[in-house]
């Protein structure tokens, strides 16, 4: 926990459509240049081509600023900083340099190496260009080989593994069969062979999650072994691409609002957990708050909490575990990557906590102490006593709330639209009036006023 407030992006919008159809194979050989400037595309007609079923990309990759970038043909979609539509343009309005398909791309986050940290690397036939803040860095394009000893060239994915995930600074690079672990502080190349991942046409690194992109379809697994859980492959176009009618649960471009991160919907439940991650959960999506390079996007809830589904009334964590109140019963998840129900949940909350409902819930970082909120009142909660009681009823300053959590910057209580910021605990019992109110969509989303 401890996230500052400015990290707080909170995050909407998961759509990737596109323009013109998209083909499953790459390309043999760089096609041609397209003038800079161009309009971006999105219309009806190229949505309808792009959730056809001969959909695929070349390559994916993350943005510094968070802006995920899909790659086919000669040409580029990101999502718009300005909406939830995306937006495509040729390969050189952003990259001069380069023409034509691009095999693989990846983002390098080392903060310890600033030649290196945050650049762009997009991989065609035996080279690789690297750019940082949109320039070509001195040097570029080099052989593959030269840059990543032991690496091929005519590379189909590729996608950086993060230290906590893999052990160590790594790349992950994909060939037919073969995948290439990198090591960036070694510069040393292990090869393996993951015959129940098969080949991907691109590889790509979300809120801690790897996944392996072929043709309309893509699938999770595990950076280190290359294993897939059960449940995939899965579609794209229910996940990445909005394309109409589609979605986890008709979900993506029918979750109309509720995905639009510059929508003015109340959140149903905001939570900071043990590790600092902060999640919010509106209409049966879920949004990563505190993770920008990862984008703004939304995400079915179930992808993160199996088996969960229904909308989430409150939800706090205490000693890895996370609690998810729905209605008069509450589920418990253990934190970690990715989450695993507790065998025999969900239980009542009255049999829990000790309360009979909740509107709100937070614990403050390295506390055992919950704090309820069900109207204007709020009770507190000793979580290492069993069984547990919920104590005396407190005043809030508020007539109601519809979410609540606390960090190292404070308590915050969300309601409609905007969200109010206390120091502690004792500040919010202690004041008559709410705290000024400030805007969920242009403070904590960077949206338009």
């Amino acid at each position: 926990m401890g996230v500052p407030a400015a990290a707080l992006c909170l995050a909407a919008a998961l759509a990737l459509g596109c323009a013109r159809p998209l083909t499953h194979r790459k390309p043999d050989a760089p096609g041609g240049g397209h003038p800079h400037g161009a309009e971006p595309l999105g219309n009806d007609t190229d949505l309808s081509q792009l959730c056809g079923d001969k959909g695929g990309f070349d390559a994916a990759a993350l943005t510094e600023n968070g802006t995920m970038l899909f790659f086919r043909g000669t040409e580029v979609w990101e999502t718009s900083p300005r909406g939830p539509l995306p937006h495509g343009h040729p390969l050189a309005a952003s990259w001069l340099e380069l023409e034509g398909p691009v095999d693989a791309a990846l983002r390098i986050h080392r903060r310890e190496h600033p030649e290196e940290h945050q650049s762009l690397y997009l991989f065609q036939g035996e080279q690789v260009w690297a750019y940082a803040g949109g320039q070509l860095r001195p040097g570029f394009p080099r052989r593959i080989g030269d840059e990543f000893p032991g690496v091929p060239g005519g590379l189909d994915a590729a996608v950086e593994c993060h230290p906590e995930e893999c052990g160590g600074e790594t790349i992950l690079f994909f060939k037919g069969d073969k995948v290439f672990s990198f090591d960036l502080a070694s510069r040393m190349t292990k090869q393996h062979t993951w015959p129940w991942l098969g080949p991907c046409d691109a590889a790509l690194r979300w809120l801690e999650r790897y996944y392996c992109l072929q043709g309309t379809q893509f699938q999770r697994f595990d950076p280190v072994t290359g294993e897939v859980p059960p449940g995939y492959p899965r579609d794209l176009r229910d996940y990445f691409i909005a394309c109409p009618g589609r979605g986890h649960g008709h979900g993506n471009a029918s979750w109309g609002d509720a995905g639009d991160r510059c929508s003015r919907l109340p959140f149903q439940a905001v939570i900071s957990d043990d590790t600092g991650r902060i999640y919010a959960f509106r209409g049966g999506l879920l949004f990563r708050l505190d993770s920008w390079r990862d984008g703004w996007h939304a995400w079915p809830q179930g992808h993160s909490w199996p088996g969960l589904q229904g909308d989430v009334d409150a939800a706090f964590a205490w000693d890895g575990r996370t609690y998810l109140i729905q209605g008069s019963q509450v589920s418990i998840y253990l934190s970690g990557q990715g989450h695993r129900q507790v065998e025999g949940y969900p239980k009542a909350l009255q049999d829990e906590l000790g309360v009979p409902v909740a509107d709100a819930a937070f614990t403050c970082p390295g506390s055992a102490e919950l704090y309820v909120i069900a109207g204007n009142r709020m009770r507190r909660v000793d979580l290492t006593q069993t069984p547990r009681h919920a104590g005396e009823l407190l005043q809030l300053p508020h007539d109601g709330v519809d979410g609540a959590m606390c960090t190292a910057d404070g308590i915050f209580l969300f309601r409609g639209d905007s969200y109010y910021q206390y120091r502690s605990v004792d500040e919010l019992l202690g004041v008559r009036q709410p705290a000024p109110p400030k805007s969920i969509a242009v403070d904590l989303f960077h949206c338009p006023q």
